[in-house]
């Protein structure tokens, strides 16, 4: 059984200004350098969950999930949410996101071992659990760029995903979708692939 689903919060403002990006925290940047605990973000962002409850869904030992729990609550990304009674009369303690790792820079996370690609190896579990038909865009492309060309894309494409996050709150009635952007270097022709 699932959680309540997580009633809208405000955006977090300095006056009337939303937060914008900032570099994570190396403590933040360990948090998010691993794939099951992108996950449990995830789903912690969508719901509060208990750890079992996120042990279920992830088919995971629930003492591994509550290592990662407890990671993610220390570097503050996920919180403990009000006490609750299950359903079968049991108190729970539930989990939430702060919503904080919306607005993360996480570059320094590719400085720790396997960071880089936790992101990858997480969008691909998930992409897995939920089967091909969950696909519902998807754009692959090859790109000759001058590094003042990558800053501006990669600038231009952040810029849009930003304002449709920053607007999120506004849409929670919708369905729920999950993307990333990323851009990797390719080897020179006629090097391996």
């Amino acid at each position: 059984m699932s959680g309540p689903p997580i009633e809208h919060r405000p955006e977090i403002t300095a006056g009337d200004v939303p937060f914008r990006r900032r570099p994570a925290t190396l403590q933040e940047a360990k948090a998010v350098a691993h794939p099951l605990r992108l996950r449990i973000l995830r789903l912690c962002t969508l719901e509060e969950l208990t750890n079992k409850q996120l042990a279920d869904r992830l088919d995971r030992d629930p003492g591994t999930v509550l290592y990662h729990v407890k990671q993610l609550v220390d570097a503050g990304l996920l919180e403990p949410a009000p006490v609750r009674t299950g359903a079968s009369g049991a108190l729970e303690k539930p989990y939430r996101a702060t919503g904080v790792t919306r607005w993360l820079e996480t570059t320094l996370a590719h400085s720790v071992d396997g960071g880089a690609l936790a992101p990858v190896l997480a969008m691909q579990q998930e992409l897995q659990a939920a089967g091909p038909d969950a696909i519902e865009k998807m754009s692959r492309f090859v790109l000759h760029l001058r590094p003042e060309q990558l800053e501006e894309l990669a600038l231009r494409v952040v810029e849009v995903l930003d304002d449709y996050t920053a607007g999120d709150g506004e849409r929670l009635d919708q369905p729920v979708y999950s993307g990333m952007f990323l851009l990797h270097r390719l080897g020179a022709p006629g090097e391996p692939q």
